[in-house]
This record gives C-alpha cells, structure tokens and sequence, in this order.
C-alpha cells in the first residue's frame, strides 16, 4: 500500500459558468474579492499597485485577507504562471504552489486545483495538508454558488470564529 502524500492534494469542482468566468475570478484582484477575499492587493516587481479589474501577471507579489479573521492574519505570495485562458499558478506563503487548471467540459467548467510542495513536518501537515484542503473545499463550493447565482456563504462577522465558512 502506498504511504499517503502529505506534501500534496489535489480538489476538482464542475461550475455552470463560462471558463472565462472562473478564470477571471482566480486571476483579477476584484474577482477574488467576489468570493475567496476581503483584501487582495497585488504589486508589479516594481512595487506599483496592480489595479484590481487588471489581470495579474507573473512575479506580482500580493497579501491577502480573510472574512473573519483579524488584519494581523494574512498570507503573501507570489504570482508564477498564467496563461489567459486556463493556467494560473501562484506561491502561496509557506504552504507551498497551487496551481488551478480549468477546461470546459459537457457545458461547465472544470476547476482542478491542486496544492504541492507542502513541507510535511507534523504542524505543516495539519495547517497546510488539512487546513488548506478543508479550506479550498469551502472556497471553492463558494465561488461555485456565486457563479451559478447563488448567495456568498463567507461569513464576514469577525466576531463570529472558529466557523467552516470563513
């Protein structure tokens, strides 16, 4: 039997959306702030602020918050690959590269993410292997009901804590 592959994981997703759709949702700062975000400032190489309908470009760097968490939690990064259509990869903080690839298929969009080079010591393992599996779960379901017209299901009270939508 093989040992499991904590380094890795890997979520897929069908969104009734155009691909375009989803792919500008991952790949402007203002379609992140749709439904994955609260604060998505992205910079060139150069330190100037990349404007949030602009697409990201690699070697931007960004910082992210969350919806329910305090400004002194947030994650930087930096922007790797994207292609325009289907491809976008990014450093996310220390807890590796994810990578989302998108096709069409049978009328919806499929969304692949998936998250490598996880360090796989016993605390990385639950807060990057576990946490960031968990997490993506719910921000991935939340960007597809947003898209198919459903309602945003963050929770943005920051009041309200340790919840699975936030």
């Amino acid at each position: 039997m093989a040992l499991f592959q904590w380094s890795t994981f890997s979520l897929k997703i069908y969104i009734k959306a155009p691909q375009q759709r989803v792919y500008d949702a991952w790949t402007k700062p203002a379609g992140l702030l749709n439904w994955f975000l609260r604060v998505a400032d992205f910079s060139d190489p150069n330190g100037a602020p990349r404007d949030p309908g602009d697409y990201v470009r690699p070697g931007d760097v960004y910082n992210w918050k969350w919806h329910g968490y305090p400004d002194t939690l947030s994650e930087q990064g930096e922007v790797l690959e994207v292609n325009g259509t289907d491809h976008f990869k990014f450093r996310f903080g220390k807890a590796g590269m994810v990578t989302v690839q998108l096709r069409e298929i049978k009328g919806l969009t499929e969304m692949v993410l998936v998250q490598d080079e996880i360090p796989t010591d016993e605390k990385s393992r639950a807060d990057y292997h576990v946490g960031c599996s968990t997490g993506w779960t719910f921000y991935m379901a939340n960007l597809k009901c947003l898209l198919e017209g459903g309602a945003d299901l963050r929770n943005k009270d920051p009041e309200l804590t340790n919840v699975i939508n936030s």
